[in-house]
Formats: structure tokens, C-alpha cells, sequence
């Protein structure tokens, strides 16, 4: 399914929070999203899931107005893990996995076998099935995020929106989620601070700086020393990853100036 931001435009009490953003992913694409902080990244993502409508511009379905269908099948073709996915209930990890199938069922119906199973499979994907009676209160911030996951995929979306989905998830379940999304065969919409993580992932990145749209192409277009330097303030060295191909960033910290000399303190100069 193919999925077009068009002119959308996001304004709240007197602020542009997004200027115009005109993005597509085609079926099947990895579009990742990426900027510093306050961007833009998050609230392109609520768009497309719905939590803001748009000041201005529309967000399509394959041509089709999000603004026409109702919220019950827009959530059967679009999945989302938000930054502030959360409950505040103990429900299990199976109930709270269960949850996804939402909006598909009618009139209370239970789960039928093929839906049961569809659960197994998504808490098997995501390392979760030893936590299935386990409360989700109880569980670490990175199980909790696996289980969020799992909860998306139960929906079996066509378009799957990720706002930072490695947050919480140690080095393993990131690569194991990233490599998931490589070979799903969804649209996938995805917000990373990692740009590593991003180059690897993602077809095409769209960067995003003020709201606005900085630059989008494949990373090792984008991912350029000097664009990384004029958005986010650091100039990194890029390398080729010996293996896939995919450019990958490196930093080197530098130590701030000092603003004094050592040898004086500021109660010497005091005295003086």
C-alpha cells in the first residue's frame, strides 16, 4: 500500500510544527525519518495514524483521503507504535497483544483459532511468548516496547508506523526488529535518532529540520557530511560498511574549550 503526505502542513496554538511536507512510500518501502529533536518527525507520524489532522494537506492510501474513511479501517491498514504507547492496566502481555485484532472484531466476538494463533506468532517474532501471563506493569521498559510491537503486528497492517521503536531494546532485539522490518513486506514508516540504525534499515530517508523537508533519497545520498553538519551540528566521518554497502557514521568527540585558564581560579581573579 502506498502511503503520500501531500502539502501537509501541522499548526498548534500559533506554531508550524510541519511546513508543507510532501513525502511518499511506496508498497513495500522503508521510509525513515530523521532530524534533530522538535523536527518535525513525530508529529508527520501522528498524522498518518491520525492522533492530529492536518491544518493544511491531505494524507493518502493509495490515492485515497485518510479524512474519508473512518478511524475503525484506517486502523486495519495502518498499525502504530507511538513514544507514548502505554497502559496503565495490568492486563497480560497476551491480553494486551490480543489487542490488536481490535479492529477486526464486531460485537464482542472472541478470538477464533486463526486470530490465536496469529498472537503466538507475533510474540514469537518479537521474543515475548515466555511473558505471555506476565502483567505488563511488570515488565521492563525494552519487554514492554517488544510487546507494543508484537500488539502491531496482530493488526496486520498494510502500513506499519514506528516512532522510535528501538527505544529501551538492548543491541540484540534492535537488530532483530530492524532485520524484521527489511523482510515483512510492509510500508514501513519509521522516526530514528540512530542514523546508523537508519542506513542500514531504510530504502530512502527523508530529513527533517524546523518542520520542513531538509532532503529525502537513499542514505548514502543523504547521509553526507555536510548536510549532517548543517542539520544536527556535527561533522562526522562516513565509511562504507564492509559488507552491506550501507554508510555508516562516525563521531568524534570533541572536549568543550575551556573558558578559563587552569592556572587561574575564578577567586584569584577576584582578587585582582
Amino acid at each position: 500500500m502506498r502511503l503520500t503526505l501531500d502539502a501537509v502542513s501541522v499548526e498548534i496554538a500559533g506554531a508550524t510544527l510541519l511546513r508543507e511536507l510532501s513525502l511518499k512510500a511506496d508498497s513495500g518501502e522503508i521510509l525513515g525519518l530523521i532530524g534533530p529533536n522538535g523536527s518535525g518527525k513525530s508529529t508527520a507520524l501522528r498524522c498518518v495514524y491520525r492522533a492530529l489532522r492536518p491544518t493544511a494537506g491531505t494524507v493518502l492510501l493509495d490515492d485515497v483521503d485518510l479524512d474519508t474513511r473512518s478511524l475503525r479501517e484506517s486502523a486495519r491498514s495502518i498499525a502504530a507504535l507511538t513514544q507514548e504507547s502505554n497502559t496503565e492496566l495490568d492486563f497480560t502481555v497476551a491480553e494486551v497483544v490480543a489487542l490488536g485484532r481490535f479492529p477486526h472484531l464486531h460485537g464482542g466476538r472472541a478470538l477464533d483459532e486463526r486470530e490465536r494463533e496469529l498472537c503466538r506468532e507475533a510474540m514469537r517474532r518479537t521474543d515475548v511468548v515466555h511473558l505471555a501471563e506476565r502483567g505488563v506493569l511488570s515488565l521492563s521498559g525494552g519487554e514492554r516496547q517488544r510487546v507494543l510491537i508484537a500488539r502491531a503486528l496482530v493488526q496486520e497492517p498494510e502500513v506499519l508506523v514506528l516512532d522510535e521503536p528501538t527505544n529501551h531494546l538492548d543491541v540484540r532485539h534492535q537488530v532483530a526488529l530492524l532485520s524484521f522490518l527489511r523482510t515483512c513486506g510492509l510500508t514501513v514508516v519509521v522516526a530514528l535518532h540512530d542514523l546508523n540504525l537508519a542506513a542500514a534499515t531504510c530504502d530512502r530517508l527523508a530529513v527533517l529540520d524546523a518542520g520542513s523537508l531538509v532532503e529525502a533519497g537513499p542514505p548514502a545520498q543523504v547521509l553526507r557530511p555536510d548536510l549532517i553538519r548543517r542539520v544536527f551540528g556535527v561533522t562526522p566521518s562516513v565509511v562504507t560498511h564492509p559488507d552491506t554497502g550501507t554508510p555508516q557514521l562516525l563521531y568524534e568527540l570533541i572536549d568543550p574549550s575551556p573558558t578559563e585558564s587552569p592556572a587561574e581560579s575564578p577567586t584569584e581573579r577576584s582578587h585582582q
